[in-house]
Parts: structure tokens; sequence; C-alpha cells
């Protein structure tokens, strides 16, 4: 089994960007923000899982290139 961490990476992203507006509509409306707290326990987790496990880690400033290079194989 290949395991991508790019991709890990690139989905934890993503979840967790979509999670923060969630928590602020939850909180403004005097909700409990369980399923967003939930999103973003699980993009954290994809990401500190893709930065422990790739060897070597990843940069900070390498994380845009990863992010173009996963979004490119989905476009070709």
């Amino acid at each position: 089994m290949h395991l991508d961490f790019d991709m890990a990476l690139v989905v934890g992203i993503i979840v967790g960007i979509f999670a923060i507006p969630s928590v602020v509509s939850s909180l403004s409306d005097k909700h409990t923000p369980r399923v967003a707290a939930i999103a973003l326990i699980v993009g954290g987790g994809l990401v500190a899982w893709a930065v422990t496990q790739k060897p070597g880690g990843y940069q900070i400033d390498e994380i845009p290139s990863v992010v173009v290079q996963v979004i490119g194989r989905f476009v070709n």
C-alpha cells in the first residue's frame, strides 16, 4: 500500500480551513461547535500525521508547491 503524505497534508489543510467559518458561525449563534471541532481535529490530525511520517518532514516554504502538485494530479 502506497501512503501519500502530500495528499494527507493537503486534505488536512483544506478540512481545517473549511472548519474555521463553521466554528465562527457556531459561536456567533451561541451553539456548541461540535462538528466544526471534529473537523478541526481531523484536519489537524492529518497534517500532524503527514508532517511526522514523511521522511525529512515538510518545510514551510515547500507547502505551496506541495498543494499545487497535489491539485495538478487531479487536473491532469
